[in-house]
């Protein structure tokens, strides 16, 4: 739009599409996200069981496979407002500002869980592999949004983005007693990431390049006890480690047709999660509490301006989550579920800029479910999400030529940007019982 605009609208896109980089999703499978996520000391379903407290797993006896795959959409919206300049720099008390919806389609979210181990035995094992983070946004070009104007213009396009987590683990129980028993679980992670364009790389005079998809290996683990009385109620806590990876090799090209490369590296964060059950007759109960540290996360950590205007870091703070849930199962063959899920924000208002439009921020997430038991041995499971990011996350434009004079980060006087979404899931799964299970709540 106006050349005057054009020295800072280039540096607007920042960690616009890495704000879902770090998502801790609510539940994973069917049974488990109708819960809201609670399962460190419920352990309704092998699922659920395996990526909160691997000590549960101690709760199932024979032969159990379960599989389940998610339809997962999403709402997002991106608001903009930046000052408008003469051409000594000055404002001139208009402002450029609009809005820009994402158009993205349904994105596919699996979950395959195995637990084996005899009845007569202490030892129980499982071994899994879920997709616990993903995102993807598209925000079409737009000439009423500053962020999406073309780059010719000083804006960024379209852009777009695609993030995959896939984590695989293989744990072990040990009943120490008949109402207490711990369990561990090694991880693998692999992950992919493509960025149109990439924040992290340094622009050159045409603005900031696109990425080839780049791949990374993750290692981590976790821990956890798992305490079921006889009399309903149940305690539990665990420990997931950071997911280590290795640096993204980012292949860039940017819009003069010249190449190069760089490094980033992103880690999942840290997990400590403590749980409460009860089961009483045809009611099971389930509250879990989260701390995600985002602040010892590589990736997360630090945050602001490289020298050469690439973005270092996105300056996220530790969440908490809390998770609860109930089942009622005093209809034949058909126990149902509902759930909620409260998640704090990670972005202050100082940093929102880098974390745009952050479309993973889900404030307060609802859920639905129900199981339909068409034998002993199989059953099939259903669940409905809604979340909502509730406030918006606004903050304002930044830009390290104003470092100096506006600090903290070189924040534009009078700009603003904003996002909030909602999301909104289908999942279905089904799962089938080689050898009776010693689990009361199934």
């Amino acid at each position: 739009m106006k050349n005057y605009f054009l020295n800072f609208c280039l540096l607007l896109f920042s960690t616009l599409v890495f704000s879902q980089a770090g998502h801790i999703m609510q539940g994973v499978g069917s049974v488990n996200m109708s819960m809201g996520g609670a399962a460190t000391a419920q352990p309704l379903d092998i699922s659920g069981a395996l990526h909160w407290n691997p000590a549960t797993i101690s709760a199932f006896n024979g032969s159990i496979l379960k599989f389940d795959i998610g339809f997962f959409s999403s709402s997002p919206e991106l608001s903009s407002t930046v000052p408008e300049f003469d051409i000594n720099g000055q404002p001139t008390g208009n402002f450029f500002n609009g809005v820009t919806e994402d158009d993205r389609g349904i994105s596919p979210l699996p979950a395959l869980a195995f637990v084996w181990g005899k009845e007569d035995s202490k030892h129980t094992f499982g071994a899994s592999a879920f997709g616990i983070s993903g995102f993807g946004v598209t925000f079409p070009e737009s000439t009423t949004n500053p962020i999406n104007l073309p780059q010719g213009q000083g804006g960024f396009g379209r852009i777009e983005s695609d993030y995959i987590l896939l984590q695989v683990g293989f744990a072990w129980a040990y009943d120490i007693s008949d109402q207490f028993s711990i369990g561990v679980q090694p991880t693998i992670n692999y992950a992919t990431l493509e960025l149109i364009p990439n924040p992290t790389a340094n622009p050159n005079q045409s603005g900031y390049p696109s990425t080839d998809k780049a791949t990374a290996i993750g290692f981590g683990g976790q821990v956890g006890v798992f305490f079921n009385s006889e009399s309903g109620f149940k305690a539990g806590a665990s420990y997931k480690t950071t997911q280590s990876f290795s640096d993204f090799d980012l292949d860039n090209t940017y819009l003069d047709g010249s190449t190069a490369t760089n490094e980033f590296n992103m880690d999942y964060p840290a997990i400590l999660s403590f749980g409460l059950g009860y089961s009483l007759g045809n009611i099971d109960l389930a509250v879990d509490y989260r701390l995600v540290d985002y602040e010892n996360t590589d990736g997360f950590s630090e945050t602001g301006w490289t020298p050469t205007a690439a973005v270092s870091g996105f300056g996220w703070e530790n969440i908490n989550i809390i998770s609860a849930g109930i089942q009622y199962k005093g209809i034949d063959k058909l126990p149902i579920r509902a759930g909620y899920t409260y998640s704090s924000n990670p972005i202050n208002s100082d940093v929102a800029f880098f974390n745009i439009p952050a479309t993973a921020i889900i404030k307060n997430a609802f859920q639905l479910g129900f199981t339909y038991k068409a034998s002993d041995a199989f059953s099939f499971d259903a669940v409905y999400h809604y979340g909502s990011s509730g406030d918006a996350t606004t903050g304002p434009v930044l830009n390290p030529q104003f470092i100096q004079n506006f600090p903290p980060y070189g924040a534009i006087p009078d700009s603003e940007v904003s996002y909030d979404m909602t999301t909104s899931m289908i999942m279905i799964g089904a799962s089938y019982t080689f050898g009776k299970s010693k689990n009361n709540n199934n």
